[in-house]
């Protein structure tokens, strides 16, 4: 007995440890069986109202803005940074729902914000291959709300668009992007954060090694390996400016209706972001490497007074944003893909200066609780009856009149009309 004795005591210490400091246990469905499902429709959210982000959304706001969203199906979100108090009260806010209403399920990728040293100044030593000191803040603030809320949050994505080229304000090599994915793996090994979380990092098709071969790194092979999921963004819409050739009106549909043109130039669009998914998926299947691909943002903006607008590309507004959605939905569903839809609310903080600049108007929602286009259907449904917004009740935008909006939809260029430009 007197043997034993210590080992007993050890064993007690042990256990009395390992409950002051439990593993993290996550609950509910996984990402594994979340993502691809089409019974859990993601999208990307920022409950910001205002025009800067210096006024965060109170947990209040955050819980309307979480019951339209699960009215419409919405199951899984995606948020952006970790740094602001949006993502902690968001968490927060999904689980006083989940405590007040036991069958409300709603869950979260979590993003935590990475830079290149010297991002977003303008001095002239900003490094790309150089992090900022604040990626590991922002790292240990996303494990700490991992931690707090294991049973919401089920991915964690490293980084948002901080590899493709064209982020010159806070761009970052791959290896940086794979530090800290690796990081956070070994955190699940070591049960510092649930086996069951995913990882990632969400970015352009072309950092995924599905645009030209200057991103084909190794670096960019090995993050490929260690991420869960590869989660890619594909933007049609500003392709429509940027790489054009696919939304110009071709010689042989001219003498097609207004209307035929412009449904034949979205599934233009729609076919144009799965060429690019599907781009993804060959780099990583040559790399000899099997795991899913999923959409991590995907969106049509309604209102342009720049690139995409009248005077541009003639792309946004609430007519071709809805069927980009219902297309792309549509094929998602379909194929077992997740598309976090960018995004749910209009925020008008992103382009403050410009009250007509795209990035507004992103929002299945605008800020007067009018549900676009998109989700009239919804609306005549019935969903949102008794939900509010800041005090608004759900209804359509252009008070559900047809005409009235389809008076803004123009038709896309013809070829022979950007020759003329050209």
């Amino acid at each position: 007995m007197k043997k034993l004795l210590p080992i007993l005591i050890f064993a007690v210490a042990a256990m009395l440890v390992a409950s002051c400091n439990p593993k993290p246990r996550a609950t509910g469905k996984t990402a594994a069986e979340i993502l691809g499902s089409p019974d859990y429709q993601a999208i990307s959210y920022g409950g910001y109202r205002e025009k800067t982000r210096d006024i965060q959304p109170t947990i209040p706001q955050l819980k309307e803005d979480m019951k339209i969203l699960s009215a419409m199906g919405i199951k899984m979100l995606r948020t952006y940074n970790v740094h602001l108090d949006e993502a902690a009260n968001l968490l927060e806010a999904i689980s006083q729902l989940k405590k007040e209403d036991p069958g409300f399920e709603m869950s979260v990728m979590l993003g935590a914000w990475i830079d290149c040293k010297n991002a977003w100044t303008d001095l002239p030593d900003r490094i790309r291959n150089e992090e900022s000191p604040r990626n590991e803040t922002e790292i240990n603030r996303a494990v700490e709300l991992t931690q707090l809320y294991p049973d919401i949050v089920k991915i964690i994505a490293v980084g948002n668009e901080a590899m493709v080229h064209w982020a010159w304000d806070y761009y970052v090599e791959p290896g940086i992007i794979l530090k800290w994915v690796n990081h956070l793996q070994s955190l699940k090994e070591t049960g510092k954060l649930p086996g069951t979380l995913w990882i990632t990092s969400s970015d352009n098709y072309a950092s995924w090694g599905g645009g030209g071969t200057e991103y084909h790194l190794e670096e960019l092979n090995e993050l490929i390996r260690a991420v869960d999921f590869i989660s890619m963004h594909t933007y049609p819409m500003h392709e429509t400016h940027y790489s054009p050739d696919f939304w110009r009106v071709p010689v042989e549909q001219e003498d097609l209706s207004d209307m035929e043109k412009i449904d034949a130039a979205m599934l233009r669009a729609r076919d144009y972001a799965i060429a690019q998914y599907e781009s993804v998926v060959t780099y990583m299947e040559d790399l000899g490497v099997d795991k899913p691909v999923h959409i991590g943002e995907t969106g049509w903006a309604t209102v342009s007074d720049g690139l995409y607008g009248d005077t541009g590309s003639r792309a946004t507004d609430e007519y071709k944003s809805a069927r980009y959605y219902h297309l792309m939905r549509e094929w998602t569903n379909a194929n077992g893909v997740s598309c976090f839809w960018f995004e749910a609310f209009n925020e008008q903080w992103k382009d403050a200066a410009n009250p007509l600049g795209s990035e507004n108007h992103f929002g299945l929602f605008n800020l007067q609780a009018q549900a676009k286009h998109a989700l009239w259907d919804l609306v005549d449904a019935g969903i949102f009856d008794g939900l509010t917004r800041d005090g608004n009740p759900v209804t359509k935008t252009f008070n559900g009149d047809t005409a009235a909006l389809m008076q803004q939809v123009k038709v896309p260029p013809a070829l022979q009309e950007i020759r003329a430009d050209q």
